[in-house]
């Protein structure tokens, strides 16, 4: 059997891993752009803000270790057409066309960074952070920078912001919507992050789209809509990304509001062709309905389910609750399930409780304090939770994720048991203290 993957990122690779784990004899190709494989962007940021020291440190394995398990990587590969039919795959590199053909193909093309509609975001000086290389860009150009703006203030965003900020310079990250984080924090959490975020000297602009960037060859300014401009040696968009759906349609797959459609086994439409990662759309567990969970976590576990799918073992990609968590200087903040907001646009009563509590026992040296916020439904079911802290937010993240997928409600949590030491946590920890309020709401 041959397989073909086109898409080297986490969800590529991954899967090709994976298969080899189970299979030592399916013939394994991977057709990617980059000239990296096996590398994690969600490192990038650190590596900017020095916490890595390098940007080779986040390279995990390189193209001849996977050689070396008889998995072909082929590199600065780009992929031009697919014909399902015929099941031939065509890409250039090095000036030549080649075509390779498939039993399996398995697309991971991941998404293209979204470009918002403004004037100069052409000029030299003004990047997106897609892999390694651009990643390289931006160090080097920061060099000789003094003023850099960050658009878009989700999780890379923020990081990359922190980052440039720890390189010395003049940061200001920009919104449109009034709130850092909108996906993931409720405004009243993402609040305590721009605080934070200003206290490090970070400038935060928020509920203003910039319409323009200024300059003759190299970007030297931003403007607002209303006209207002700031100074900008160097500009990162960090404004999400759009599912690469162009092969997909090559290959006949349907698909849906957002990406391609597959099945819990992550076939899609097209008998053969796979889907894995930023591509596609997953379920959301609360609301049943179609998502997109562009995480690296999601695209790992939808690998595992491909692999056994291809191997004809049995499979299942569980739905998602795009669970995450981030560090930007000392700050922790994680989040899993739905919002406040997102809850009553999708007709939800949200039932609604935060709380302060303290990492460890308040006696014990060094604790923290620790703002979690509990949302139920109407029927005390939890549904989602927010937590910002200095220390041991990603576990309890991960416990409210698990009590999510089983269906727990407020009253369940708050009569669980759980491990208690004064240097790790309060005699009754702070999911039990946010749950106990939250449930106190209901008769």
């Amino acid at each position: 059997m041959k397989v073909v993957i086109v898409g080297g990122g986490a969800g590529g690779i991954s899967t090709a891993s994976n298969i080899r784990k189970i299979d030592k004899n399916i013939e394994i190709t991977v057709l990617t752009r980059d000239n990296n494989v096996a590398y994690s962007p969600c490192a990038i940021p650190y590596v900017l803000a020095g916490k890595i020291k390098s940007f080779d440190d986040i390279i995990m394995k390189k193209p001849e270790d996977y050689k070396e398990k008889d998995i072909d990587v082929i590199t600065e590969a780009e992929v031009t057409s697919v014909d399902s039919n015929k099941k031939v795959v065509t890409y250039e590199k090095e000036g030549k066309e080649i075509k390779l053909d498939y039993d399996k193909l398995v697309l991971a093309t991941g998404g293209n960074p979204f470009i918002p509609p403004m004037n100069g975001s052409d000029l030299e000086g003004v990047f997106q952070i897609r892999n390694i290389k651009d990643g390289i860009k931006v160090q080097e150009w920061a060099k000789d920078s003094k003023n850099a703006i960050v658009i878009g203030a989700g999780l890379i965003g923020i990081e990359i912001a922190f980052g440039l900020k720890k390189l010395g310079l003049n940061v200001t990250i920009t919104e449109m919507l009034p709130q850092i984080v909108p996906r993931s924090l409720d405004k009243d959490m993402a609040d305590i992050l721009t605080n934070y975020l200003e206290l490090e000297g970070i400038n935060v602009v928020l509920g203003q789209p910039i319409t323009d960037l200024n300059g003759e060859e190299k970007v030297e300014s931003a403007c607002f809509g209303d006209e207002t401009c700031i100074d900008a040696d160097m500009v990162i968009l960090a404004t999400g990304v759009r599912p690469e759906l162009e092969l997909a349609k090559m290959a006949g797959c349907e698909i849906g509001r957002w990406a391609i459609l597959v099945n819990e086994r992550m076939e899609t439409s097209v008998e053969d062709v796979y889907a894995v990662g930023d591509c596609v759309e997953s379920q959301d567990l609360i609301l049943g309905a179609n998502t997109i969970s562009h995480l690296g976590t999601t695209a790992v576990r939808q690998s595992k389910t491909l692999a056994r799918t291809i191997t004809g073992r049995k499979s299942k990609f569980n739905p998602v609750l795009n669970s995450m968590v981030s560090k930007v200087g000392k700050l922790e903040f994680g989040a899993v399930g739905l919002t406040t907001s997102f809850a009553q646009q999708n007709n939800i009563k949200p039932v609604v409780e935060k709380v302060e509590a303290l990492t460890r026992a308040r006696y014990y040296p060094n604790a923290k304090p620790m703002d979690i916020k509990v949302i139920c439904d109407a029927d005390g079911r939890i549904i989602g939770c927010q937590i910002i802290a200095e220390e041991r937010v990603a576990e309890r993240i991960d416990t409210m994720t698990l009590a999510i997928t089983e269906g727990l409600t407020c009253f369940d949590l708050s009569n669980m048991e759980f491990a208690y030491a004064p240097p790790v946590s309060m005699v009754t920890d702070p999911l039990v203290i946010a749950v106990e309020e939250v449930s106190k709401k209901f008769n």
